[in-house]
């Protein structure tokens, strides 16, 4: 089990170097798939993996992971149950996970236990988009400063300069740069956003960047992670989840594609 999210900056534009963190919604296919695919994403070289927990208002995801997080809920798919096969696997567990989700469904758990969970299961980080930083600041850095966990905002291309290093500042573990102001999954060209990416790279953040949102395939992975510590790539791996009914080789072999 690796509870260290340890990206570092860049130091070259050797792109092996660059770090690959792969996002899945919980439950999908099937309800009990979520181990399997963890193993395979380990297996597969990936250095990180980002579960998404299943909301029914998904607000900052596209229609691809929409559909997915519906899928997901109607399986039964439930924090608690989340956290209960993380906990089994956690052992076998040898790169960081990550847990991205909302602000609501967490404070119906109970923020401070649905810390512990998570730090008993093995994650090593959190990702909620709709958490002010303000309110995190007051009410929650604390508690998961206590239970180990990172805490990652993320930055838009629209994002001021003063309100990066300030989200910088909060976040550890890397910064999540979103690619464009679209939500996930979107086929944007500002995928390579040379002024957004430069402007990031040039204020001497305390964080590495890593990049999400429009990802696809090997060229955009390398496109991106020019100027980044590396990519998020979630859409097109849910894509292969959904739409695969024997989807375990294909999922290998696109993970595998990317970085070699």
């Amino acid at each position: 089990m690796n509870n260290n999210i340890n990206i570092g900056h860049p130091t070259s534009k050797d792109h092996h170097s660059k770090k690959l963190n792969i996002y899945f919604t919980a439950g999908i296919p099937k309800l009990n798939d979520t181990i399997e695919i963890l193993k395979i994403i380990q297996k597969s070289g990936a250095d990180y993996v980002e579960i998404g927990m299943p909301y029914s208002d998904p607000v900052a995801d596209g229609p691809v992971i929409q559909k997915a997080h519906e899928v997901a809920l109607k399986n039964g798919m439930t924090i608690a149950g989340l956290l209960g096969q993380l906990k089994s696997v956690k052992n076998e567990m040898d790169i960081p996970i990550i847990l991205m989700g909302y602000i609501n469904p967490v404070l119906r758990f109970g923020f401070e236990e649905f810390c512990k969970e998570c730090n008993d299961s093995g994650v090593s980080g959190l990702i909620i988009p709709d958490l002010p930083p303000v309110e995190f600041e007051k009410n929650y850095r604390k508690i998961l400063e206590e239970n180990n966990l990172n805490f990652i905002f993320l930055v838009t291309p629209e994002t001021s300069d003063k309100r990066i290093k300030y989200l910088d500042s909060l976040s550890s573990g890397f910064l999540y740069a979103v690619s464009s102001s679209s939500t996930t999954g979107n086929n944007t060209k500002e995928i390579n956003n040379e002024e957004y990416l430069d402007r990031l790279s040039k204020l001497g953040l305390k964080n590495p960047v890593m990049i999400g949102f429009g990802i696809k395939n090997k060229a955009d992975f390398e496109s991106v992670t020019e100027k980044a510590a590396g990519g998020i790539i979630g859409t097109a791996f849910v894509n292969i989840l959904m739409n695969n009914e024997d989807w375990a080789k294909p999922a290998e072999d696109f993970i595998r594609s990317i970085q070699n």
